[in-house]
Protein backbone atom coordinates (compact mmCIF):
# COMPACT_ATOMS: atom_id res chain seq x y z
CA UNK A 1 0.00 0.00 0.00
CA UNK A 2 2.76 2.39 0.92
CA UNK A 3 4.21 2.62 -2.83
CA UNK A 4 0.51 2.78 -4.26
CA UNK A 5 -0.03 6.18 -1.80
CA UNK A 6 3.22 7.30 -3.40
CA UNK A 7 1.59 6.96 -6.83
CA UNK A 8 -1.32 8.68 -5.56
CA UNK A 9 -1.05 11.84 -7.79
CA UNK A 10 -0.33 10.79 -11.28
CA UNK A 11 -4.15 12.05 -11.80
CA UNK A 12 -1.04 15.01 -10.37
CA UNK A 13 -12.12 12.69 -32.38
CA UNK A 14 -16.31 12.75 -39.09
CA UNK A 15 -14.86 12.60 -42.18
CA UNK A 16 -11.81 12.58 -44.21
CA UNK A 17 -11.26 16.61 -44.15
CA UNK A 18 -10.27 18.19 -47.19
CA UNK A 19 -8.54 20.70 -45.10
CA UNK A 20 -5.59 21.97 -47.16
CA UNK A 21 -2.43 22.96 -45.00
CA UNK A 22 0.30 25.43 -45.56
CA UNK A 23 3.50 24.66 -46.42
CA UNK A 24 6.44 23.45 -43.87
CA UNK A 25 7.93 27.04 -44.31
CA UNK A 26 5.00 29.03 -43.17
CA UNK A 27 4.58 27.21 -39.77
CA UNK A 28 5.50 28.12 -36.65
CA UNK A 29 6.95 25.98 -34.63
CA UNK A 30 7.39 25.61 -30.66
CA UNK A 31 9.54 23.01 -29.42
CA UNK A 32 8.68 21.34 -25.81
CA UNK A 33 10.11 19.82 -23.55
CA UNK A 34 9.18 16.14 -21.53
CA UNK A 35 9.85 16.12 -17.95
CA UNK A 36 10.26 12.17 -17.37
CA UNK A 37 8.83 10.44 -14.63
CA UNK A 38 10.80 9.68 -11.59
CA UNK A 39 11.14 8.92 -7.93
CA UNK A 40 11.48 12.12 -6.64
CA UNK A 41 8.54 13.75 -8.77
CA UNK A 42 6.21 11.28 -7.53
CA UNK A 43 7.77 12.08 -4.16
CA UNK A 44 7.04 15.45 -4.80
CA UNK A 45 3.28 14.36 -5.64
CA UNK A 46 2.75 12.49 -3.03
CA UNK A 47 3.60 15.28 -0.26
CA UNK A 48 1.49 17.58 -2.56
CA UNK A 49 -1.49 15.28 -2.46
CA UNK A 50 -1.05 14.64 1.37
CA UNK A 51 -1.00 18.48 2.17
CA UNK A 52 -3.99 19.48 -0.01
CA UNK A 53 -6.32 16.64 -0.80
CA UNK A 54 -9.42 17.38 0.20
CA UNK A 55 -13.40 16.56 -0.62
CA UNK A 56 -13.85 18.71 -3.32
CA UNK A 57 -9.94 17.92 -5.55
CA UNK A 58 -11.62 14.20 -5.05
CA UNK A 59 -13.68 14.81 -7.92
CA UNK A 60 -11.92 17.77 -9.47
CA UNK A 61 -13.19 17.07 -12.97
CA UNK A 62 -16.41 16.97 -11.97
CA UNK A 63 -16.26 20.66 -10.34
CA UNK A 64 -14.44 21.39 -13.80
CA UNK A 65 -16.94 20.71 -16.37
CA UNK A 66 -20.00 20.55 -14.31
CA UNK A 67 -19.53 24.84 -12.83
CA UNK A 68 -22.19 27.05 -14.01
CA UNK A 69 -20.15 30.24 -13.35
CA UNK A 70 -18.15 30.61 -16.38
CA UNK A 71 -15.84 32.91 -14.37
CA UNK A 72 -14.44 29.55 -12.74
CA UNK A 73 -12.42 27.32 -14.38
CA UNK A 74 -10.58 24.09 -12.79
CA UNK A 75 -6.96 24.30 -13.34
CA UNK A 76 -5.61 20.58 -13.26
CA UNK A 77 -2.97 19.28 -11.09
CA UNK A 78 -0.75 20.44 -13.28
CA UNK A 79 2.19 18.88 -11.43
CA UNK A 80 1.88 15.49 -13.10
CA UNK A 81 2.52 17.38 -16.92
CA UNK A 82 5.22 16.37 -19.10
CA UNK A 83 5.43 18.92 -21.53
CA UNK A 84 5.55 22.25 -21.41
CA UNK A 85 7.41 24.85 -24.24
CA UNK A 86 9.11 28.66 -23.61
CA UNK A 87 7.78 31.89 -24.57
CA UNK A 88 8.57 35.40 -23.59
CA UNK A 89 6.73 38.58 -22.39
CA UNK A 90 7.34 42.11 -22.82
CA UNK A 91 10.14 44.28 -24.10
CA UNK A 92 12.62 43.46 -23.68
CA UNK A 93 11.93 40.03 -23.28
CA UNK A 94 10.86 37.75 -20.27
CA UNK A 95 11.08 33.97 -20.75
CA UNK A 96 8.96 32.16 -18.93
CA UNK A 97 8.61 28.15 -19.07
CA UNK A 98 4.67 27.11 -19.84
CA UNK A 99 2.17 24.46 -19.95
CA UNK A 100 0.22 24.73 -23.20
CA UNK A 101 -3.26 23.83 -22.20
CA UNK A 102 -6.18 23.21 -24.53
CA UNK A 103 -8.28 22.35 -21.41
CA UNK A 104 -7.91 26.18 -20.12
CA UNK A 105 -8.16 29.66 -22.34
CA UNK A 106 -5.83 31.91 -19.97
CA UNK A 107 -2.09 32.87 -19.94
CA UNK A 108 -0.66 33.73 -16.67
CA UNK A 109 3.03 33.82 -15.25
CA UNK A 110 3.73 34.31 -11.67
CA UNK A 111 4.31 38.46 -10.81
CA UNK A 112 6.75 40.22 -9.60
CA UNK A 113 4.01 41.44 -7.10
CA UNK A 114 3.89 38.33 -5.98
CA UNK A 115 5.48 38.59 -2.51
CA UNK A 116 3.98 36.05 -0.10
CA UNK A 117 3.45 33.03 -1.81
CA UNK A 118 6.01 30.95 -1.63
CA UNK A 119 5.82 29.18 -5.09
CA UNK A 120 6.86 32.51 -6.92
CA UNK A 121 9.99 32.84 -5.21
CA UNK A 122 11.01 29.41 -7.55
CA UNK A 123 9.85 30.25 -10.43
CA UNK A 124 10.71 33.23 -12.67
CA UNK A 125 8.45 36.44 -12.50
CA UNK A 126 6.94 39.14 -14.84
CA UNK A 127 8.05 42.23 -13.92
CA UNK A 128 6.15 45.65 -15.63
CA UNK A 129 8.42 48.44 -14.95
CA UNK A 130 11.32 46.11 -16.71
CA UNK A 131 9.08 46.32 -19.85
CA UNK A 132 8.39 49.56 -22.24
CA UNK A 133 5.41 48.36 -23.84
CA UNK A 134 3.42 46.91 -20.28
CA UNK A 135 -0.17 48.62 -20.23
CA UNK A 136 -1.83 48.77 -16.86
CA UNK A 137 -5.11 46.57 -16.41
CA UNK A 138 -5.33 45.99 -12.55
CA UNK A 139 -8.45 44.23 -12.42
CA UNK A 140 -8.38 41.51 -10.04
CA UNK A 141 -9.16 37.78 -10.99
CA UNK A 142 -9.43 34.56 -9.22
CA UNK A 143 -8.96 30.97 -10.78
CA UNK A 144 -10.06 28.06 -8.86
CA UNK A 145 -8.79 24.53 -9.40
CA UNK A 146 -9.35 20.88 -7.34
CA UNK A 147 -6.31 21.23 -5.14
CA UNK A 148 -6.37 25.03 -4.84
CA UNK A 149 -6.52 28.18 -6.45
CA UNK A 150 -4.46 31.23 -8.43
CA UNK A 151 -5.13 35.22 -7.61
CA UNK A 152 -3.76 37.76 -9.47
CA UNK A 153 -4.33 40.98 -11.98
CA UNK A 154 -4.99 41.25 -15.18
CA UNK A 155 -2.41 43.33 -17.26
CA UNK A 156 -1.25 43.64 -21.01
CA UNK A 157 1.91 43.59 -22.83
CA UNK A 158 3.60 42.13 -25.87
CA UNK A 159 3.74 38.51 -25.93
CA UNK A 160 6.62 36.39 -27.88
CA UNK A 161 5.43 32.91 -29.45
CA UNK A 162 7.87 31.11 -31.16
CA UNK A 163 8.87 33.90 -33.65
CA UNK A 164 5.99 36.18 -33.56
CA UNK A 165 5.21 38.65 -31.62
CA UNK A 166 1.64 38.91 -30.04
CA UNK A 167 1.08 43.19 -29.70
CA UNK A 168 -0.96 43.93 -26.35
CA UNK A 169 -1.67 40.69 -25.28
CA UNK A 170 -4.04 40.59 -22.00
CA UNK A 171 -2.91 38.17 -19.65
CA UNK A 172 -2.60 37.49 -15.49
CA UNK A 173 -0.12 38.42 -13.50
CA UNK A 174 -0.39 35.84 -10.60
CA UNK A 175 0.00 37.36 -7.17
CA UNK A 176 -1.05 34.28 -5.47
CA UNK A 177 -0.52 30.59 -6.08
CA UNK A 178 -2.32 28.40 -3.23
CA UNK A 179 -0.80 25.16 -4.23
CA UNK A 180 2.04 23.46 -3.83
CA UNK A 181 1.69 21.94 -6.86
CA UNK A 182 3.34 25.48 -8.22
CA UNK A 183 6.02 25.45 -5.86
CA UNK A 184 7.62 21.84 -7.18
CA UNK A 185 5.97 21.88 -10.85
CA UNK A 186 9.07 22.60 -13.69
CA UNK A 187 7.18 25.22 -15.66
CA UNK A 188 6.52 28.93 -14.58
CA UNK A 189 2.99 29.62 -15.68
CA UNK A 190 -0.15 28.02 -17.76
CA UNK A 191 -0.55 29.06 -21.77
CA UNK A 192 -4.39 28.64 -22.59
CA UNK A 193 -5.17 27.23 -25.69
CA UNK A 194 -8.96 26.36 -25.17
CA UNK A 195 -11.77 28.99 -26.05
CA UNK A 196 -12.71 32.22 -25.33
CA UNK A 197 -16.11 30.66 -24.14
CA UNK A 198 -14.51 29.64 -20.94
CA UNK A 199 -11.64 32.21 -19.78
CA UNK A 200 -11.79 34.11 -17.06
CA UNK A 201 -12.47 37.66 -17.01
CA UNK A 202 -13.70 36.79 -20.86
CA UNK A 203 -10.12 37.70 -21.51
CA UNK A 204 -9.07 36.96 -24.98
CA UNK A 205 -7.07 34.33 -25.59
CA UNK A 206 -3.56 34.45 -26.91
CA UNK A 207 -4.40 32.06 -29.74
CA UNK A 208 -7.26 34.67 -30.45
CA UNK A 209 -5.13 37.37 -31.35
CA UNK A 210 -2.38 35.80 -33.14
CA UNK A 211 -5.43 34.55 -35.87
CA UNK A 212 -6.67 38.34 -35.41
CA UNK A 213 -3.29 39.54 -36.02
CA UNK A 214 -2.75 37.59 -38.69
CA UNK A 215 0.76 35.46 -37.12
CA UNK A 216 -0.66 32.75 -38.69
CA UNK A 217 -1.55 31.39 -42.79
CA UNK A 218 -4.18 29.32 -41.13
CA UNK A 219 -6.21 29.40 -37.88
CA UNK A 220 -4.78 25.63 -37.49
CA UNK A 221 -2.30 24.37 -35.01
CA UNK A 222 -1.29 20.92 -34.06
CA UNK A 223 0.36 18.42 -31.31
CA UNK A 224 2.91 15.83 -31.58
CA UNK A 225 4.05 14.43 -28.62
CA UNK A 226 7.16 12.13 -28.36
CA UNK A 227 6.41 9.44 -26.34
CA UNK A 228 10.38 7.89 -26.32
CA UNK A 229 11.88 8.85 -23.37
CA UNK A 230 14.76 8.57 -24.43
CA UNK A 231 14.74 11.36 -27.40
CA UNK A 232 16.05 14.37 -26.49
CA UNK A 233 13.20 16.41 -28.40
CA UNK A 234 10.20 16.31 -26.43
CA UNK A 235 7.50 17.28 -28.75
CA UNK A 236 6.60 20.04 -30.92
CA UNK A 237 3.94 22.47 -30.91
CA UNK A 238 2.76 23.81 -34.26
CA UNK A 239 0.87 27.12 -34.92
CA UNK A 240 -0.75 27.85 -38.54
CA UNK A 241 -1.18 23.86 -39.93
CA UNK A 242 0.79 20.68 -39.32
CA UNK A 243 4.32 19.29 -40.00
CA UNK A 244 3.79 15.85 -42.35
CA UNK A 245 6.54 14.16 -40.51
CA UNK A 246 5.41 14.36 -37.14
CA UNK A 247 2.02 11.62 -38.65
CA UNK A 248 1.16 8.54 -41.13
CA UNK A 249 -1.52 8.54 -43.21
CA UNK A 250 -4.48 11.05 -43.24
CA UNK A 251 -6.11 13.10 -40.94
CA UNK A 252 -9.86 11.41 -39.57
CA UNK A 253 -12.02 14.73 -38.47
CA UNK A 254 -14.41 15.04 -36.22
CA UNK A 255 -16.81 18.21 -35.65
CA UNK A 256 -16.65 20.20 -32.39
CA UNK A 257 -20.23 19.81 -30.34
CA UNK A 258 -19.65 22.89 -27.90
CA UNK A 259 -17.12 25.71 -27.74
CA UNK A 260 -15.66 26.16 -24.51
CA UNK A 261 -13.51 22.67 -24.32
CA UNK A 262 -12.34 21.06 -27.34
CA UNK A 263 -15.43 19.10 -27.35
CA UNK A 264 -16.41 15.82 -29.38
CA UNK A 265 -19.21 13.47 -29.53
CA UNK A 266 -17.10 9.57 -29.44
CA UNK A 267 -18.33 6.19 -29.72
CA UNK A 268 -18.23 2.99 -28.32
CA UNK A 269 -15.16 2.29 -26.28
CA UNK A 270 -13.79 -1.79 -26.63
CA UNK A 271 -11.25 -3.40 -24.12
CA UNK A 272 -9.90 -5.75 -26.34
CA UNK A 273 -12.77 -6.67 -28.91
CA UNK A 274 -14.96 -6.83 -25.88
CA UNK A 275 -17.56 -3.84 -26.00
CA UNK A 276 -18.35 -1.93 -22.45
CA UNK A 277 -21.42 -0.64 -24.03
CA UNK A 278 -21.22 2.84 -21.96
CA UNK A 279 -20.89 4.97 -25.05
CA UNK A 280 -22.49 3.01 -28.09
CA UNK A 281 -24.84 5.68 -27.91
CA UNK A 282 -22.59 8.44 -27.17
CA UNK A 283 -20.61 10.08 -24.72
CA UNK A 284 -19.36 13.53 -24.80
CA UNK A 285 -15.56 14.03 -24.96
CA UNK A 286 -12.76 16.29 -24.81
CA UNK A 287 -9.00 16.63 -25.87
CA UNK A 288 -6.72 18.09 -23.03
CA UNK A 289 -3.11 18.27 -23.18
CA UNK A 290 -2.67 19.80 -20.16
CA UNK A 291 -4.07 16.36 -18.86
CA UNK A 292 -1.17 12.95 -18.54
CA UNK A 293 -3.61 9.98 -18.53
CA UNK A 294 -7.22 8.83 -19.62
CA UNK A 295 -10.11 9.95 -17.55
CA UNK A 296 -13.32 7.94 -17.65
CA UNK A 297 -16.28 6.36 -16.00
CA UNK A 298 -16.25 4.85 -13.03
CA UNK A 299 -17.54 1.49 -14.15
CA UNK A 300 -15.64 1.30 -17.18
CA UNK A 301 -12.38 1.97 -15.86
CA UNK A 302 -12.99 -0.95 -13.56
CA UNK A 303 -13.74 -2.79 -15.85
CA UNK A 304 -10.17 -1.73 -17.64
CA UNK A 305 -8.62 -2.52 -14.37
CA UNK A 306 -9.89 -5.89 -13.81
CA UNK A 307 -8.78 -6.61 -17.80
CA UNK A 308 -5.43 -5.45 -17.45
CA UNK A 309 -4.90 -6.91 -13.48
CA UNK A 310 -4.35 -3.35 -12.34
CA UNK A 311 -5.23 -3.28 -8.37
CA UNK A 312 -7.97 -1.23 -6.90
CA UNK A 313 -9.91 -0.63 -3.55
CA UNK A 314 -12.46 -3.78 -2.90
CA UNK A 315 -15.65 -2.07 -2.38
CA UNK A 316 -18.11 -3.90 0.69
CA UNK A 317 -20.66 -1.94 -0.50
CA UNK A 318 -20.36 -3.63 -4.08
CA UNK A 319 -20.29 -6.69 -3.35
CA UNK A 320 -23.30 -6.34 -0.84
CA UNK A 321 -25.18 -4.83 -3.94
CA UNK A 322 -24.16 -7.88 -6.39
CA UNK A 323 -25.14 -10.54 -3.51
CA UNK A 324 -28.50 -8.96 -1.64
CA UNK A 325 -29.26 -7.43 -4.82
CA UNK A 326 -28.04 -9.25 -8.19
CA UNK A 327 -30.65 -11.49 -9.15
CA UNK A 328 -33.25 -8.95 -8.22
CA UNK A 329 -31.67 -6.42 -10.97
CA UNK A 330 -31.35 -9.43 -13.39
CA UNK A 331 -34.92 -10.19 -13.34
CA UNK A 332 -35.86 -6.21 -13.99
CA UNK A 333 -33.24 -6.10 -16.68
CA UNK A 334 -34.61 -9.09 -18.37
CA UNK A 335 -38.45 -8.03 -17.91
CA UNK A 336 -37.29 -4.55 -19.58
CA UNK A 337 -37.10 -1.97 -17.23
CA UNK A 338 -35.85 0.94 -17.95
CA UNK A 339 -32.33 0.33 -16.37
CA UNK A 340 -31.97 4.16 -15.29
CA UNK A 341 -34.95 3.29 -13.10
CA UNK A 342 -33.63 -0.07 -11.87
CA UNK A 343 -31.99 1.15 -8.76
CA UNK A 344 -34.61 3.49 -7.49
CA UNK A 345 -37.67 0.87 -7.81
CA UNK A 346 -35.07 -1.15 -5.20
CA UNK A 347 -35.07 1.95 -3.13
CA UNK A 348 -31.39 2.41 -3.28
CA UNK A 349 -31.83 5.25 -5.03
CA UNK A 350 -33.25 8.46 -4.67
CA UNK A 351 -35.38 9.03 -8.79
CA UNK A 352 -33.12 12.08 -9.26
CA UNK A 353 -30.11 9.72 -8.38
CA UNK A 354 -30.94 7.22 -10.38
CA UNK A 355 -30.29 9.25 -13.89
CA UNK A 356 -26.80 8.56 -14.19
CA UNK A 357 -23.84 6.82 -11.64
CA UNK A 358 -22.75 9.27 -9.06
CA UNK A 359 -18.59 9.34 -8.19
CA UNK A 360 -17.59 6.61 -5.82
CA UNK A 361 -15.06 9.07 -4.96
CA UNK A 362 -16.67 11.76 -4.36
CA UNK A 363 -19.36 10.01 -2.27
CA UNK A 364 -17.04 8.14 -0.18
CA UNK A 365 -17.04 10.77 2.38
CA UNK A 366 -19.88 12.64 2.34
CA UNK A 367 -22.33 12.04 4.96
CA UNK A 368 -25.28 10.07 4.28
CA UNK A 369 -28.33 13.19 4.71
CA UNK A 370 -31.18 10.49 3.92
CA UNK A 371 -32.54 6.95 4.62
CA UNK A 372 -30.20 6.12 1.72
CA UNK A 373 -26.69 5.22 1.70
CA UNK A 374 -25.40 7.00 -1.41
CA UNK A 375 -22.63 4.63 -2.09
CA UNK A 376 -24.94 1.80 -2.41
CA UNK A 377 -26.74 3.80 -4.39
CA UNK A 378 -23.37 4.12 -6.81
CA UNK A 379 -23.03 0.52 -6.38
CA UNK A 380 -26.41 -0.68 -7.56
CA UNK A 381 -26.24 2.01 -11.22
CA UNK A 382 -22.26 0.53 -11.97
CA UNK A 383 -23.77 -2.80 -10.98
CA UNK A 384 -27.11 -2.24 -13.34
CA UNK A 385 -24.62 -0.89 -16.11
CA UNK A 386 -22.14 -4.22 -15.79
CA UNK A 387 -25.39 -6.67 -16.00
CA UNK A 388 -27.00 -5.14 -18.82
CA UNK A 389 -23.81 -5.17 -20.77
CA UNK A 390 -23.59 -8.79 -19.92
CA UNK A 391 -27.35 -9.41 -21.35
CA UNK A 392 -25.70 -9.05 -24.50
CA UNK A 393 -24.28 -12.23 -24.55
CA UNK A 394 -25.42 -15.86 -24.21
CA UNK A 395 -23.91 -15.82 -20.70
CA UNK A 396 -25.95 -17.81 -17.38
CA UNK A 397 -27.10 -15.62 -14.41
CA UNK A 398 -24.65 -17.23 -12.41
CA UNK A 399 -21.66 -16.62 -14.60
CA UNK A 400 -22.43 -13.06 -14.99
CA UNK A 401 -22.97 -12.23 -11.30
CA UNK A 402 -19.54 -14.01 -10.67
CA UNK A 403 -17.86 -11.47 -13.31
CA UNK A 404 -19.84 -8.58 -11.69
CA UNK A 405 -18.74 -9.93 -8.00
CA UNK A 406 -15.04 -9.62 -9.38
CA UNK A 407 -15.37 -5.93 -11.17
CA UNK A 408 -16.00 -5.31 -7.39
CA UNK A 409 -12.17 -5.74 -6.58
CA UNK A 410 -11.11 -3.78 -9.48
CA UNK A 411 -13.14 -0.45 -8.30
CA UNK A 412 -10.91 2.30 -8.67
CA UNK A 413 -9.77 3.90 -5.06
CA UNK A 414 -10.28 7.39 -4.10
CA UNK A 415 -6.46 8.15 -4.86
CA UNK A 416 -7.28 6.78 -8.53
CA UNK A 417 -3.62 4.86 -8.01
CA UNK A 418 -3.51 1.56 -10.28
CA UNK A 419 -0.29 -0.43 -10.47
CA UNK A 420 0.19 -2.98 -13.16
CA UNK A 421 2.55 -6.32 -13.20
CA UNK A 422 5.27 -4.60 -15.41
CA UNK A 423 5.64 -8.32 -17.14
CA UNK A 424 2.39 -8.95 -17.89
CA UNK A 425 2.72 -6.00 -19.99
CA UNK A 426 3.10 -8.21 -23.53
CA UNK A 427 0.13 -10.24 -22.51
CA UNK A 428 -2.75 -7.46 -21.79
CA UNK A 429 -5.31 -5.99 -24.62
CA UNK A 430 -5.47 -3.47 -26.98
CA UNK A 431 -8.21 -0.46 -25.96
CA UNK A 432 -10.14 1.20 -28.47
CA UNK A 433 -11.73 4.54 -28.39
CA UNK A 434 -14.44 4.86 -31.55
CA UNK A 435 -14.51 8.38 -33.30
CA UNK A 436 -16.13 9.67 -36.58
CA UNK A 437 -16.51 5.67 -36.84
CA UNK A 438 -13.29 4.87 -37.16
CA UNK A 439 -11.51 2.54 -34.30
CA UNK A 440 -8.49 4.18 -32.87
CA UNK A 441 -6.10 1.59 -30.45
CA UNK A 442 -3.82 2.19 -27.90
CA UNK A 443 -1.86 -0.94 -27.08
CA UNK A 444 -0.64 -1.28 -23.56
CA UNK A 445 2.75 -0.02 -24.34
CA UNK A 446 0.96 3.29 -24.78
CA UNK A 447 -1.34 3.25 -22.01
CA UNK A 448 1.18 1.90 -19.69
CA UNK A 449 3.65 4.43 -18.03
CA UNK A 450 6.66 2.97 -16.68
CA UNK A 451 8.94 4.70 -14.39
CA UNK A 452 12.39 3.83 -12.56
CA UNK A 453 14.95 1.69 -13.91
CA UNK A 454 15.85 -2.25 -13.34
CA UNK A 455 14.45 -3.73 -10.14
CA UNK A 456 12.91 -0.05 -9.06
CA UNK A 457 10.79 0.35 -12.08
CA UNK A 458 6.60 0.95 -11.73
CA UNK A 459 4.23 0.25 -14.39
CA UNK A 460 1.47 2.71 -13.70
CA UNK A 461 -2.26 2.45 -15.38
CA UNK A 462 -2.69 5.58 -17.59
CA UNK A 463 -6.56 5.43 -16.79
CA UNK A 464 -8.23 7.67 -14.03
CA UNK A 465 -11.48 7.27 -12.83
CA UNK A 466 -14.13 10.12 -12.67
CA UNK A 467 -17.92 10.83 -12.91
CA UNK A 468 -19.70 13.53 -14.41
CA UNK A 469 -23.61 13.31 -14.48
CA UNK A 470 -25.81 14.21 -17.44
CA UNK A 471 -26.50 16.03 -19.18
CA UNK A 472 -22.85 17.08 -19.32
CA UNK A 473 -21.55 13.61 -18.88
CA UNK A 474 -20.77 10.74 -19.25
CA UNK A 475 -17.48 12.31 -19.96
CA UNK A 476 -13.89 11.22 -21.39
CA UNK A 477 -10.74 13.24 -21.19
CA UNK A 478 -8.11 12.00 -23.82
CA UNK A 479 -5.25 13.67 -22.19
CA UNK A 480 -1.03 13.44 -23.65
CA UNK A 481 -1.25 9.44 -23.38
CA UNK A 482 -4.15 9.91 -26.66
CA UNK A 483 -2.29 12.37 -27.81
CA UNK A 484 1.07 10.86 -27.96
CA UNK A 485 0.15 7.79 -30.25
CA UNK A 486 -2.48 10.29 -32.26
CA UNK A 487 -1.19 13.32 -33.97
CA UNK A 488 -3.70 15.97 -33.05
CA UNK A 489 -4.87 18.69 -35.07
CA UNK A 490 -6.83 21.63 -33.59
CA UNK A 491 -8.59 23.06 -36.60
CA UNK A 492 -10.20 26.49 -35.10
CA UNK A 493 -11.10 27.49 -38.80
CA UNK A 494 -13.50 24.84 -38.94
CA UNK A 495 -14.26 24.10 -35.57
CA UNK A 496 -12.86 20.65 -36.04
CA UNK A 497 -10.42 18.08 -34.49
CA UNK A 498 -8.29 16.25 -36.56
CA UNK A 499 -6.41 12.80 -35.98
CA UNK A 500 -3.54 10.67 -37.94
CA UNK A 501 -1.38 7.82 -36.34
CA UNK A 502 1.80 9.79 -35.10
CA UNK A 503 4.81 9.01 -36.55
Amino acid sequence: MGLKKLLVALCCLALISPFLFPSTEALMRMALKRRALDCDTLNAMRIGRKLELDREARNPLQSRYGSPDPDVVYLKDYLGAQYYGEISIGTPPQKFSVIFDTGSSNLWVPSSKCLFSIPCYFHSKYSARKSKTYTAIGKSCHIKYGSGSISGFFSQDDVQVGDQLVKDQIFIEATREGSISFLLAKFDGIFGLGFQEISVGNATPVWYNMVEQELVKDPVFSFWLNRDTTAEVGGELVFGGVDEKHYKGKHTYVTLTEKGYWQFDMGDFLIGNYSTGFCDGGCAAIVDSGTSLLAGPTHVVTEINHAIGAEGVISNECKDIVAQYGDMIWDLLVAGVDPNKVCSQLNLCTVQNSAGIESVVERENEKDVSSLNPLFCTACQMTVVWIRNQLREEVTKESVLNYVNKLCNSLPSPNQESVIDCDSIPLLPNVTFTIANKAFNLTPEQYIMKTGEGFATVCLSGFMAFDVAPPRGPLWILGDIFMGAYHTVFDYGNLQLGFAEAA
